[in-house]
C-alpha cells in the first residue's frame, strides 16, 4: 500500500489525499501526520483535498478528527481544494467539518496558515 507524502517547509506541513484514497490508507495518513507534526515540531498543516470528487461520512470523519488532534498538538490546520460537490454531500449529510479552516486552494491555504500562525505568536495564552 503507498504512503501518502507528507512535504516539510520550513514550520509547515503539505500533504495531498489521492482521489483513490482508501478507509486504511486514510487511517494511516492520520496516524502519520500526527507522528510527523511531533517530530518536526511543525506549527501548521495544509491537507489538500483537490483530487477527492467524493467523500463518505467515514472520509470526512477523518478529516475532521485528524485536524482537530493536529490542533490539539498545537498545530494550525488548513484544509484547501474543496469541489463544491464535496461541500454539498458534507453539507447534505449533516458532517461540516467543525472548526477546520478552508481555503479555496492550496496558495491561499498556506497565506490563511501563516496568517494563523503569525497571530498564535503575537497572543498571550490565556487560562480560560
Amino acid at each position: 500500500m503507498v504512503k501518502i507524502p507528507i512535504l516539510k517547509l520550513g514550520d509547515i506541513l503539505l500533504t495531498s489525499l489521492p482521489e483513490d484514497l482508501i478507509d486504511e490508507q486514510a487511517m494511516d495518513f492520520q496516524g502519520d501526520i500526527l507522528e510527523k507534526v511531533r517530530k518536526t515540531e511543525a506549527r501548521g498543516v495544509v491537507i489538500d483535498i483537490t483530487a477527492l470528487q467524493v467523500v463518505d461520512s467515514f472520509m470526512a470523519r477523518i478529516i475532521n478528527d485528524t485536524a482537530n488532534m493536529v490542533k490539539l498538538l498545537g498545530a494550525e490546520v488548513v484544509l484547501c481544494g474543496m469541489n463544491p460537490s464535496v461541500a454539498l454531500t458534507l453539507v447534505e449529510m449533516g458532517r461540516e467539518l467543525i472548526g477546520v479552516r478552508s481555503a479555496l486552494n492550496l496558495e491561499q491555504g498556506v497565506v490563511i496558515l501563516r496568517e494563523l500562525m503569525d497571530d498564535g505568536e503575537t497572543k498571550p495564552a490565556t487560562g480560560e
